[in-house]
């Protein structure tokens, strides 16, 4: 009787996953290179701006001082409205905060293949799938509140939040050595020159971002108003899921990404968001609305969480319960700061990709236009609270977040 090896089942089982693995790197790999030469020659392309910009088209404008995080070419969307109100609105794409991470950017090749991947470092066509014409930024749409308004996209690939001002040396998987250029506030400031050459006086002013984005607005929002547009009369802040607790963020801030000490110096505790939020009401105080959104479950998020803690870049049920926990505290202590903070709170899954937890991010997606149960979307609370109508909605989901 042959004898049977009782190792050959798990040792195929290895292989086949690996097979799998590659096999879904390779696909995704071709998907993301067929698109960056498809995008620049297709309809879709945003035009590079030369001249005079149009109303109700989104341009594509280099920012000549500006540089993505791997040394590559940096550029921004702006679009002409029919108001004279405007959004500033700054992307998200993750981020870097040691040699790790930095070593592991995003492509969607090592999305598709389950490898670690912590943010965007350049910005290739396929990126601006990513930052216009969804959500708040689509356009030509009767939907959108906010089509008539006048846009800046402050794109986003330097893994530091917007707020970095240091060359970061690391090594690579392979062991090579290369430089993360952690370039957020300088491209910041070279893209507000360029709003503020089109529009030096809003009437209203909307300063937004979503996920790395998210962590900006309060960041950044102080230095927009003192140095841009300090007489404006009527200015909303809104961050989407912008939570993730992490004990070294004052290490991350002033030593990794070397951001302004004017950013670096409200930098306290675990959640850096509620700190550059406090920081911002003692400046302000009513003079602004603040806004926050969140789902109560983020897939992504938790991951984040969840390689500050055990090194393991993964979303489990675990994760994403102590991520409505801690989202349920931070909502109590942005309500510290002031009452009138308003909350938007969702619950949106998609089986496809959020793996038992709720969506990343809705301002910018499809979810933006989606009703509630009780019959209220992102874009009816938004467009409330910059017409001075602030409500919270959604706090009820939070109810079961045992703290």
């Amino acid at each position: 009787m042959a004898k049977t090896n009782k190792k050959a089942g798990p040792i195929r089982k290895i292989r086949l996953n690996v097979d799998r693995q590659r096999l879904r790197y390779i696909t995704a790999e071709y998907i993301e290179e067929s698109l960056d030469r498809r995008i620049p020659k297709g309809r879709l392309a945003a035009p590079e701006l030369k001249g005079k910009p149009k109303r109700g088209i989104w341009y594509k404008v280099p920012v000549a001082e500006g540089m993505s995080g791997d040394g590559s070419e940096y550029h921004v969307y702006l679009k002409r409205g029919h108001s004279k109100n405007l959004c500033i609105f700054f992307s998200g794409g993750g981020m870097a905060w040691d040699e790790y991470t930095a070593a592991r950017p995003v492509t969607y090749a090592r999305i598709a293949a389950g490898l670690p991947h912590f943010y965007w470092d350049n910005l290739r066509p396929v990126t601006q799938l990513m930052n216009i014409n969804l959500g708040i930024t689509e356009t030509g749409v009767r939907r959108n509140p906010f089509d008539d308004w006048n846009f800046l996209v402050i794109t986003y690939a330097t893994g530091d939040l917007h707020i970095g001002d240091h060359d970061f040396i690391y090594h690579t998987e392979s062991g090579a050595e290369k430089t993360l250029h952690f370039h957020g506030f300088r491209n910041y400031e070279e893209s507000m020159k360029i709003i503020h050459h089109w529009m030096e006086s809003p009437a209203k002013l909307l300063i937004a971002g979503n996920s790395a984005g998210a962590f900006a607005v309060p960041a950044l929002a102080g230095d927009i108003i003192d140095h841009y547009y300090p007489d404006c009369p009527d200015i909303t802040l809104l961050s989407d899921s912008g939570q993730c607790v992490f004990d070294k963020w004052r290490h991350t801030v002033e030593n990794v990404w070397r951001a302004p000490m004017d950013i670096v110096r409200p930098v306290h505790s675990e959640n850096v968001t509620v700190d550059w939020y406090r920081h911002l009401y003692e400046k302000y105080g009513s003079r602004l609305r603040y806004l926050y959104a969140s789902s109560i479950h983020d897939f992504l998020l938790s991951a984040y969480y969840n390689e500050t803690v055990s090194g393991n870049f993964e979303t489990t049920p675990e994760m994403q319960y102590l991520f409505g926990v801690q989202l349920k505290v931070m909502v109590r202590e942005l309500k510290e700061i002031t009452p009138d903070f308003g909350f938007f709170i969702y619950d949106w899954k998609n089986v496809l990709y959020t793996k038992g937890g709720t969506i990343h991010t809705a301002v910018r997606e499809p979810y933006f236009y989606l009703k509630n149960k009780e019959g209220i979307s992102m874009a009816d609370w938004l467009a409330d609270a910059v017409n001075g109508d602030v409500k919270n909605i959604g706090l009820h989901l939070l109810e079961d977040e045992q703290i």
